[in-house]
């Protein structure tokens, strides 16, 4: 059974920082990837690796200030979130694709079959 399992949001003062984990379970991945939704708005797309960790991709507005990575050994995948800014708030889900190919990335989140609960992620001004 496929599981994946977040950890690490919080609370957090503007400017400050913090790493969110996804742990996966059940099976290896292709690309993964870091989507978020803020109340009222829809999900979007914060930054997504490839399955051997070499490619990455991110969204302009975390471009910079996020970084993404994995450890395929643990099956995990990590954002690490600087400089955070009050806009940043939202509930940050990590996602798994089953069938790409080790090199690819997907941004689409209907592209991916899995998906964690969901961590909530709050920068105070």
């Amino acid at each position: 059974q496929v599981q994946l399992a977040e950890a690490g949001g919080g609370l957090v003062q503007g400017g400050g920082s913090l790493r969110l984990s996804c742990a996966a379970s059940g099976r290896t991945f292709g690309s993964m990837g870091w989507f978020r939704q803020a109340p009222g708005k829809e999900r979007e797309f914060a930054a997504a690796i490839s399955g051997r960790g070499g490619t990455t991709r991110y969204a302009d507005s975390v471009k910079g200030r996020f970084t993404i990575s994995r450890d395929n050994a643990k099956n995990m995948v990590f954002l690490q979130m600087n400089s955070l800014k009050p806009e940043d708030t939202a509930v940050y889900s990590c996602a798994a694709d089953q069938h790409s190919s080790w090199n690819a990335v997907i941004t689409d989140p209907n592209a991916y079959e899995f998906w964690g609960q969901g961590t909530q992620v709050t920068v105070s001004s």
